[in-house]
């Protein structure tokens, strides 16, 4: 783990999602606006900030497998190869979606979901213990914004707490490749 994350103080930021808040916290591709995945209300807040329609799903964020199979009613195999093989951020579609606030995953119950390999992300769920919403820091319809000084101050003031961290990192993120697995077990890239 990166020292300026092992020296972070979380507390604030567990306070804030624990009680139903929404943060702007770096994520392991873009700046992102998180709450608590399985908190109803706190999911709403997220649609309001960013403006979104409600029959969008969002992408969630999980520590790891033991934490994914408590919101996927059954994660294929393959799955498991993907996201240990592959490097870059990969957030993967699965069907049949359980134990989720009601307007996270899309209408057809599918969800979204990545295994960050960032250290605060990992840091943050395992503290955590639930999954995160990981949706971009932009008003519905903006461009995403690459970097915390893109973000719309419209945005960071609607949020109740402002991870701060990265900050000033000027790296070009690159956002993550989205593959859906069907029920057949069929594997399409929607976004390479």
């Amino acid at each position: 783990m990166n020292k300026l994350v092992s020296d972070f103080d979380f507390s604030e930021v567990l306070r804030v999602l624990k009680k139903g808040g929404t943060i702007l916290y770096p994520t392991d591709t873009i700046w992102g606006i998180g709450c608590d995945a399985t908190n109803n209300r706190a999911v709403a807040k997220v649609f309001k900030i960013k403006g979104r329609d409600a029959d969008k799903s969002l992408i969630i964020l999980v520590e790891n497998f033991e934490m994914l199979e408590k919101y996927v009613a059954e994660v294929p195999e393959v799955a498991y190869d993907l996201v240990k093989n592959i490097n870059e951020p990969l957030t993967i579609i699965y069907e049949n979606a359980k134990n989720l606030a009601k307007n996270v995953p899309a209408s057809d119950c599918s969800i979204a979901i990545r295994i960050p390999k960032d250290d605060f992300c990992l840091a943050l769920l395992h503290k955590f213990g639930k999954p995160i919403t990981s949706t971009s820091a932009n008003v519905s319809g903006a461009p995403s914004p690459l970097y915390f000084s893109k973000i719309d101050e419209q945005v960071k003031n609607a949020v109740d707490y402002i991870v701060p961290l990265n900050q000033h990192v000027i790296e070009r993120p690159k956002a993550s490749t989205i593959i859906r697995i069907t029920e057949n077990k069929e594997i399409k890239i929607l976004r390479s």
